[in-house]
């Protein structure tokens, strides 16, 4: 058996102390490597209180999306945390309140002339989506439409689903500027890249997980609370409701949903 089946089937049989159901996305606590925990789980821990749910040692990190024991990522917790009750719909939040403490600062190097950034169409439709607060209309489940209903259950056992999801998220997340901001102005330009890249792959993951656990249409609205306190209430209902539209779609490629998502308002050329 390979450690990837092994570690699947160890996942499988471990129950989360958090949420008291089946490990889905292990993720383990550093530096006292706890590993009975959901990712989703821990994470939303570990944003209300720094210490492990089983020692209390102090957390400082997390891994998680283990494909080996040698391959899988590092979340460092970082040291500024989001109020629990966070309201706001704000794409503009200072990138310091995701920011990672510890990171290395690399030498400066010489400055690259300056380049014009490319206008990118298709995300500024996206943010003009989330500044009008527009939501995309209802298309019914059916062999005509090519909708069709997704439940957590189904996602967690369909790979392309899954790398559908990342696709969407990928591009989405770049709507958010305070994901992409320079955390201070002494970081070097290597510094910020690392992490941006840090903060937005951190928050793909996480709401892959959440999308393999929860029900983002469910009426208690768990998935929308798990994700408010990184996007805000507003920013992640709509986040949600979008990401659930292109889930459900027929669409493959960005630019075709693009072309075909419905507005009760005409969107920006």
């Amino acid at each position: 058996m390979s450690s990837t089946s092994a570690s699947t089937q160890e996942d499988a049989q471990d129950t989360c102390v958090i949420c008291l159901s089946s490990v889905t996305e292990r993720a383990i606590t550093v530096p006292c490597n706890h590993y009975t925990f959901d990712f989703v789980c821990l994470v939303s821990w570990l944003h209300e209180r720094s210490t492990c749910p089983l020692c209390k040692t102090q957390v400082t990190a997390v891994q998680y999306n283990w494909t080996s024991p040698t391959d899988f990522h590092t979340y460092v917790v970082p040291r500024t945390r989001l109020p629990s009750d966070v309201t706001a719909s704000r794409t503009d939040r200072p990138a310091s309140l995701f920011a990672p403490y510890g990171l290395p600062r690399r030498p400066q190097g010489p400055r690259r002339p300056y380049s014009p950034p490319v206008q990118d169409v298709a995300l500024r439709r996206r943010r003009h989506v989330y500044r009008k607060k527009f939501y995309s209309l209802h298309i019914g489940s059916n062999p005509i439409s090519g909708y069709r209903d997704i439940s957590p259950q189904i996602f967690a056992n369909t790979p392309q689903l899954q790398s559908k999801a990342r696709t969407w998220i990928r591009r989405e997340l770049r709507v958010f500027t305070f994901l992409h901001a320079n955390p201070a102005p002494s970081s070097s330009s290597s510094d910020a890249a690392a992490t941006t890249s840090s903060n937005a792959e951190f928050l793909l993951a996480y709401i892959v997980s959440i999308l393999k656990m929860v029900d983002v249409k469910a009426s208690h609205g768990h998935a929308e609370n798990l994700l408010t306190g990184f996007l805000g209430r507003d920013a992640s209902r709509l986040f949600l409701h979008e990401l659930n539209a292109w889930l459900t779609s027929p669409y493959t490629k960005l630019s075709e949903w693009d072309q075909n998502v419905q507005y009760e308002e005409a969107l920006d050329p």
